[in-house]
């Protein structure tokens, strides 16, 4: 008999991006670092990151701050793509869901966001099979959009929802996937590791708190 584990998806956006977005700046190693220090105790299965310099670059800052021996893994499914209501529905492991607006991308954009919000879904969510009963714990670094397509999932939100759900840079937000129970939302956004200098960015003024 397969016995399903409860699966620990701690999402972070990375750190603040230089302008070119070409890599982080100080302040965005310094999130990245000071992200690391505090998972340092989190047993994670796997570190995962998009294939874009900046989460690249967040990834490794985070990496090294955590216990010695955990994988480090290029993920193409945690690229910073934007997944509209082209993508379908929620997950298997969740309703199906309806969407009554699209995303404001371009059509050329909707198009390539589509396939890798499916596979993100397939690859990133639910709880885990064949993990004996333990539970499992993976680090995604990735862009806004992905935490944003995640979260709404776990809320079993309709496609389009995820506009509007902004994460700020090396923000954590946590989703638990335990069996045979809906998808719960722990941390969302959280800044509590962050000086107050570092906090908020990656969003515009008007939504800082």
């Amino acid at each position: 008999m397969t016995t399903a584990a409860t699966r620990y998806l701690h999402l972070v956006r990375h750190g603040e991006a230089t302008p070119d977005e070409s890599g982080l700046t100080g302040n965005g190693r310094r999130q990245a670092a000071l992200l690391g220090h505090r998972l340092r105790g989190v047993p994670f299965a796997a570190v995962h990151h998009g294939p874009l310099p900046r989460a690249e670059e967040t990834a490794r800052l985070i990496h090294a701050e955590l216990a010695d021996g955990i994988p480090l893994h290029r993920t193409e499914s945690a690229g910073g793509y934007a997944p509209t209501s082209r993508a379908g529905t929620n997950s298997r492991r969740n309703r199906p869901t309806s969407s009554s607006a699209s995303s404001k991308a371009p059509p050329e954009e909707q198009e390539q966001g589509a396939a890798p919000a499916r596979r993100a879904l397939d690859r990133f969510t639910g709880p885990v099979e064949g993990e004996g009963g333990e539970d499992r714990h993976e680090l995604v670094v990735t862009h806004n959009f992905l935490v944003a397509w995640l979260v709404r999932d776990a809320m079993r939100a309709p496609a389009w929802r995820r506009l509007g759900l902004n994460h700020a840079n090396a923000a954590l937000t946590v989703i638990r996937y335990a069996p045979g129970r809906p998808a719960t939302v722990l941390p969302a956004n959280d800044m509590r590791h962050l000086p107050a200098d570092l906090r908020w960015t990656g969003l515009p003024p008007e939504l800082h708190i």
